[in-house]
């Protein structure tokens, strides 16, 4: 990794997983990490956990509340981080749940759709501009995953009223984050703003409580046991699953609407790589459907100049 010492990083689910790690890591090289967490007492506890891991490094932790499944709370986030800081030059779009049994955000939403999707959606238009203002370079990565190749978006039930599983919920979320970080990079390059680029990756399988959250609210010991099985044979450590992450936010020679993920076996694990998505996710006009879609949801609306 190189010296992060003068960059300021945003990430949200700072926490725990891959947030956990990918700011470790960062702060390990220097950087200013700003840590959304949807709750203060487990980021301050993990902002002290890497401190005492990483050593006097020069970097700085700065714990805040952000709960993505309330828009409300990303209000007074943003405004907050507005009012401390000048210029953000990363913002790591990395919370998220999975495979949850249907729930809905503070504001109506499929949980899912709401904090996967389009809490991010409402933070980044809130925060472009501390971007855009950056010196030199500044990304926002977008995580996704390999289940955005069985998503499909439902325009007509984006909130799965009608019909819901908790795994094709999933999958439309994260094809979702597709769909929105390359659009967002068409709608930079499209305002002449070169030096903000909108990156995208994938963790491949990586091992990290998010498997769990799903099982433990539905009370499955069977589908927790079945979980623990498949962690231990295909997954990989939160470590190393927090590299693509990490080369999309920092590495060398990334582009605009790239997506990275790990180069091993079946891109479950490995060394970060750039790649490809699927079909769907490079939809244009679904993309601009699911930007409209989710401006008149979130009651945000992006200012590129």
């Amino acid at each position: 990794m190189p010296d992060c010492t003068d960059e300021t990083v945003l990430v949200t689910g700072a926490n725990s997983g891959l947030g956990f790690e990918a700011t470790k890591a960062l702060a390990s090289r220097g950087a200013t990490v700003i840590m959304a967490c949807r709750s203060l007492d487990r980021g301050r506890q993990a902002a002290t956990d890497i401190k005492e891991k990483t050593g006097d490094t020069g970097a700085t932790l700065n714990v805040r509340e952000c709960d993505l499944a309330s828009l409300e709370s990303i209000r007074s986030f943003a405004a907050g981080v507005r009012q401390d800081y000048d210029a953000i030059d990363v913002l790591c779009n990395n919370a998220g749940v999975m495979a949850v049994p249907r729930q809905e955000t503070a504001d109506g939403f499929e949980m899912q759709l709401g904090v996967n999707h389009l809490g991010h959606f409402a933070l980044t238009g809130q925060l472009l501009d501390l971007l855009v203002e950056s010196d030199g370079e500044s990304r926002v990565v977008t995580h996704s995953s390999g289940a955005h190749e069985s998503g499909r978006m439902d325009f007509d039930d984006l909130h799965r009223e009608e019909s819901y599983g908790k795994w094709s919920a999933y999958g439309q979320s994260k094809l979702a984050n597709l769909l929105f970080a390359y659009e967002l990079q068409r709608r930079l390059e499209a305002a002449g703003i070169t030096d903000t680029l909108s990156v995208a990756c994938h963790p491949g399988w990586a091992a990290t409580n998010l498997q769990y959250r799903g099982p433990k609210q539905e009370g499955s010991k069977a589908r927790m046991g079945l979980m623990k099985v498949a962690n231990t044979v295909f997954g990989q450590s939160a470590r190393q699953g927090a590299l693509p992450l990490l080369y999309a936010s920092v590495g060398p020679d990334v582009q605009g609407g790239e997506y990275y993920g790990p180069d091993g076996f079946m891109n479950m694990r490995g060394a970060p790589e750039k790649q490809s998505s699927n079909a769907a996710s490079r939809d244009e006009a679904d993309a601009e459907r699911l930007w409209a879609e989710s401006e008149a949801l979130t009651g945000v609306s992006y200012e590129f100049r």
